[in-house]
């Protein structure tokens, strides 16, 4: 992926959270959303948005969509889904879906910071 792709993905992705007033895109190299000390979504390397639902919701998703379980750094991530093109390219269907996604980061127990 070129940077300037990699760009518009992250230009994407900044106005989607912009939706949002009390959250914003943290991270230098990786580039994510967190709420309470609980990471929800992520932009990857190669411009695929991925985000954080409940295992339900991931379940029905990845079923609906044909897609398979987030590995990153050869780990599964947990609850967290692809963002297949047909959602990130609707407006109204990456919106919604990432609303469902803030929604389930609003009911994850809190971490404790590791900041002093």
């Amino acid at each position: 992926m070129s940077q300037s792709d990699y760009a518009a993905a992250l230009e994407r992705y900044e106005m989607i959270v912009s939706d949002y007033p009390d959250l914003k895109v943290k991270g230098a190299a990786n580039k994510y959303t967190s709420m309470n000390g609980n990471m929800f979504s992520a932009l990857q390397k190669d411009g695929v948005l991925t985000v954080r639902l409940s295992e339900a919701e991931k379940k029905a998703y990845n079923e609906e969509h044909g897609t398979s379980d987030v590995i990153s750094y050869g780990s599964v991530l947990r609850g967290y889904v692809y963002v297949t093109p047909e959602i990130w390219t609707d407006d109204a269907k990456l919106r919604a879906l990432f609303k469902q996604c803030v929604s389930h980061a609003q009911t994850l127990k809190p971490k404790p910071t590791k900041k002093t």
